[in-house]
């Protein structure tokens, strides 16, 4: 057995290189139930890849596959189906969360040895037998990883297979990609023998491609311009595609047009479409809340970066500040501050601004009662957003979220501030306020701060209004959901890793 999956062995090693201890506690657990496996991809940038930059592309030998997923489940690492068929069968994508650095891990499992252009892995290569039975423990970290003269042979091949210019997604970063390449075919290249690449050659593919693929790789010609070659081998492996040459051209442009239209939405629209991968067992839906100044905004936007490049997440902002305004509101909140220059005071249950005693003007009960019915449909068609983004899977992170405990103000009915309001006005904007009830979030986090650490980041809040909205967000309750109080007068940085360990839990 080798020395080097002794348990203390392998957690040393990951200390010094920045291993996730749960990613090291999975390595181990294989080590012990004799799992079949090894690392196929790059040895070049496999510490980077372990200690959490990457994702872990593991080759895993079919009768083993449930053992594994055991395994993962047990170490916390959850399964994340991809949308619609993006993924291959023999692929399995689990995540795990690792509390030291706040990073995703991405374990990419592989029953079979899939490749092929970035939006469709079209080609098998049957190897995965020999691949496994030639794995090698890494020299300085507790992993199996492919032989030296397998590694170079399966560059070879995936370069046929994968560099193509009719992939638009290659093409998009072609020049990273070729680098990338050629910096792992000259690593290789001074490790392996000449002979010895021959022998596996002509073993795994043929006697009449084996002297070609040799003279491919130690030539100094790239290998994304041996089209000869990459003829051949694509005519090797034909036997071996899911789709033939014409569906695969139309499904890869079918996919692409997707991923355009998934990154579109990801960056610009947000609306409640899932495109990546879905959460496991369905959405969820997170609520932020907190006063102005507790870092609601600044913690959505963290969540949304470090769940969005692996999970389909959505934000949706239901305050009426300085957040992102929905088309509905947005020529209100363009003419807001003309019509504020009107009125030299306002509620006390304002926010902002000069709080003042007097009831208000005619005027500004009129513009109010336009203003409160464009938020209640707005907040509608929210609270509806968000309960089709969780029925499809997303995770849906909302900065604040209406109540109607708290009248007056925490984003409850607005119309409670004004007296002489016809009834079936009140009745239509509480409509909005019952159905946020009906539909409660997940899990709701309280966003703690003092009334000093709230008016020294929003100095033009009203001190009195600050006081009175710490009183009662202590008092406010989401009735069928998980409440959670951080400290946000804590660094940020801790408030982050709060708020991702509750997220983590959730989903």
């Amino acid at each position: 057995m080798d020395a080097l999956y002794d348990v203390g062995v392998i957690r040393r090693s990951c200390a010094e290189d920045a291993m996730p201890p749960g990613l090291a506690e999975v390595l181990n657990d294989f080590h012990r139930q004799h799992v079949s496996y090894c690392y196929w991809k790059s040895s070049r940038r496999i510490h980077a890849v372990l200690a959490g930059e990457g994702d872990v592309d593991l080759l895993v030998a079919r009768s083993d596959l449930h053992r594994v997923q055991l395994i993962l489940a047990e170490r916390d690492f959850k399964f994340f189906p991809s949308v619609a068929d993006r993924d291959h069968p023999a692929t399995l994508s689990f995540l795990g969360y690792d509390e030291r650095s706040g990073r995703l891990i991405h374990i990419h499992l592989h029953s079979q040895l899939i490749v092929g252009e970035r939006l469709l892995k079209n080609y098998r290569i049957p190897w995965e037998g020999p691949l496994l039975s030639r794995a090698i423990l890494h020299p300085t970290l507790p992993v199996r990883i492919l032989e030296p003269t397998s590694e170079a042979l399966l560059l070879v091949v995936r370069a046929c297979l994968e560099l193509r210019r009719l992939d638009l997604m290659t093409l998009w970063v072609w020049q990273a990609t070729m680098r990338k390449f050629a910096l792992d075919r000259a690593e290789l290249a001074a490790r392996v023998d000449r002979t010895t690449f021959r022998n596996l050659a002509a073993e795994l593919l043929s006697e009449e491609l084996a002297e070609r693929v040799a003279d491919a790789f130690y030539s100094g010609q790239p290998l994304e311009t041996q089209v000869r070659l990459g003829r051949r081998v694509r005519k090797h492996f034909a036997a071996y595609r899911s789709y033939n040459a014409f569906e695969a051209r139309a499904r890869n442009a079918g996919r692409a047009g997707l991923w355009l239209a998934g990154s579109l939405n990801k960056h610009v629209l947000h609306a409640p479409r899932p495109w990546n991968r879905r959460a496991p067992g369905g959405g969820r839906m997170v609520a932020l809340v907190g006063v102005d100044g507790s870092g609601k905004s600044t913690s959505v936007a963290t969540m949304r970066a470090w769940l969005g490049s692996k999970i389909d997440a959505v934000p949706i902002y239901f305050g009426t500040g300085d957040g992102r305004p929905s088309l509905l509101l947005r020529p209100f909140k363009l003419t807001m501050p003309l019509m504020m220059r009107l009125f030299k005071t306002k509620p006390r249950v304002a926010s902002h601004g000069k709080a003042s005693g007097p009831a208000p003007g005619a005027l500004y009960r009129l513009l109010l009662m336009v203003w409160a019915v464009a938020v209640a449909v707005d907040k509608r068609k929210k609270l509806a957003a968000a309960r089709r983004g969780t029925n499809r899977g997303l995770i849906v992170l909302t900065d604040r979220y209406p109540q109607s405990q708290i009248i007056g103000f925490n984003d409850g009915p607005l119309l409670a501030r004004l007296t002489a309001v016809p009834d079936w006005l009140r009745r239509f904007e509480g409509a909005a306020y019952t159905l946020a009830h009906r539909l409660p979030p997940d899990l709701v986090i309280k966003l703690v701060v003092t009334p000093e650490t709230a008016a020294r980041r929003e100095p033009k809040m009203d001190p009195e209004v600050i006081r009175e909205r710490i009183a009662a967000l202590q008092r406010l309750e989401f009735a069928g959901a998980r409440v959670v109080c951080v400290d946000a007068e804590q660094p940020l940085a801790e408030v982050i890793r709060a708020v991702k360990q509750e997220i983590w839990r959730l989903i």
